[in-house]
């Protein structure tokens, strides 16, 4: 890697060469959270009746860890509930009005069979007495998890008006063990980190996961040769086929909106980086980007037709749009500060996620792209990289330091809630967070 490259990518290559891990596990997070919303609505989750016989998984208590866990809502703990109603008729609105809490979820599970269950669940406002939800799910008692992450989805699209994502994905890079006997991981796991479940293994370093548009397939980087090559993996099978493994580099993979393509950054043959896009049927390449400058890290606009990346071509790392029609130029978007990389694009389109670089300090910022033009910077941190929003724009995932560990954490995208996801094993990186579940 020449000397210009390095500086461009600074973040990511300080945080590979910067992991001390642990023997390989498989691992979940300790989520903290570092900064709330100072009006966190107050909502009772009351435990679930359950069959005699069934299942010991808490639903309650997984919904009630979803909705804590994003800062915007505060369950009422359950030593200080004044009875366990399981549906609306049994409610006292009035005694529950008087514990400040502002709605109530109520629910039991049935068993018709020895292993299915449904769940049956209410949602009422206490202070009007108006049921805001009122459903069934079937499922059995290995979907209990995620069946209670949907739960959660509806509460909090119920109250908020937003879409849920903690039935969702996320996929990471963890790191374990000492020089020179590392172990890569590639990992997809539930939102909250539980379920890991590693996609790929090496002994060499893995990198730039990313999703496809609905979720069943993973574009990463591996050296799993001694040189960078581009994969793609099928999630369900574990199908996996190597892509672009050109001389010199191969990085930064990004889908496009139909999945059929990929953009890529490659290097000619004098060792400059470019942006190239690469059809997955034929393996055809089409040159983006002619600069002598690094371009690299690129994102596609929602309809396919502009790319958003990073370039060094006036001097430093900044944010560049550039048309994928005939004729077009590359415009820039970034102005404020020496270092802006990595864009993400909002599900909406409204901003972009960004690294940029505050008083010799690598932060998360998101750039305006509808109205005024201007930064935002949301995070506090010393090293916070690689950033990806949640897929209904309501938080970013992005990797961060803590106590000289490699950890991720979230912040809402009006910077008032934080958290901090603590790996039990090893450390990690490179946090993607992946699509609403469709058909790919």
């Amino acid at each position: 890697m020449n000397k210009r490259l390095l500086l461009l990518a600074a973040p990511l290559w300080i945080l590979v060469a910067g992991i001390v891990g642990a023997p390989p596990a498989r691992s979940e997070f300790l989520v903290q959270i570092t900064r709330g919303q100072d009006t966190a609505i107050p909502i009772a989750i009351v435990p679930f009746a359950v069959p005699p016989g069934a299942s010991t998984f808490d639903v309650a208590g997984l919904i009630a860890h979803d909705l804590d866990g994003s800062g915007r809502f505060k369950s009422m703990d359950r030593k200080d509930m004044i009875g366990e109603p399981h549906a609306g008729a049994e409610i006292a609105f009035d005694d529950w009005r008087r514990l400040n809490s502002d709605y109530i979820l109520v629910g039991r599970l049935a068993r018709p069979a020895p292993n299915a269950y449904d769940i049956v669940y209410e949602l009422y406002n206490v202070l009007t007495r108006q049921r805001l939800l009122g459903y069934q799910v079937h499922t059995d008692s290995a979907g209990l998890r995620l069946a209670s992450h949907q739960i959660a989805d509806m509460v909090y699209q119920s109250i908020t008006g937003i879409r849920g994502a903690f039935a969702t994905h996320i996929a990471y890079v963890s790191v374990l063990g000492h020089v020179p006997h590392r172990t890569y991981q590639l990992v997809v796991a539930d939102a909250d980190g539980a379920n890991p479940h590693v996609v790929m293994q090496s002994s060499q370093p893995l990198m730039s996961p990313a999703w496809s548009p609905h979720g069943r397939r993973i574009a990463y980087v591996s050296f799993e040769d001694h040189l960078p090559s581009i994969y793609v993996q099928v999630l369900k099978t574990g199908a996996r086929r190597r892509v672009s493994a050109t001389a010199g580099v191969n990085q930064a993979p990004a889908w496009s909106p139909d999945g059929r393509r990929l953009a890529v950054t490659l290097s000619d043959r004098s060792g400059n980086l470019d942006i190239y896009i690469l059809d997955l049927a034929t393996g055809g390449l089409t040159r983006v980007t002619h600069d002598p400058g690094i371009d690299t890290e690129a994102q596609w606009s929602k309809d396919g037709r502009s790319l958003y990346f990073t370039s060094d071509r006036d001097g430093g790392p900044q944010i560049f749009e550039k048309s994928l029609d005939a004729g077009g130029r590359p415009r820039r978007l970034t102005f404020e500060g020496s270092y802006n990389a990595r864009p993400r694009l909002s599900p909406d389109e409204s901003r972009l996620a960004l690294v940029t670089r505050e008083h010799g300090d690598y932060r998360i910022a998101t750039l305006d792209l509808k109205h005024d033009g201007g930064m935002q910077v949301l995070t506090k941190g010393r090293f916070d990289v690689s950033p990806s929003f949640a897929p209904n724009g309501a938080e970013i995932i992005y990797a961060t330091r803590s106590a000289g560990r490699g950890v991720l954490a979230l912040v809402s995208t009006d910077g008032r809630v934080q958290q901090t996801l603590m790996s039990t094993v090893g450390e990690v990186q490179e946090p993607a967070w992946g699509p609403f579940q469709g058909n790919d």
